[in-house]
């Protein structure tokens, strides 16, 4: 064994937390249920007012 000096080795760690955003959730919840209504709304517009005049 060699003489060597004593030495510190820092070791950094990182703790890693997931954290889940409700009102991003939220938001992109209500984005994509105003997509589906306005889906729905334009099917039922083709169907009610397009579609009978052909």
């Amino acid at each position: 064994m060699m003489n060597e000096p004593h030495r510190t080795v820092e070791v950094e760690h990182k703790d890693v937390q997931h954290k889940s955003d409700s009102s991003m959730v939220a938001s992109t919840f209500i984005k994509y249920a105003a997509y589906i209504i306005i889906f729905f709304g334009f099917l039922y517009f083709l169907v009610k007012y397009v579609f009978p005049k052909f």
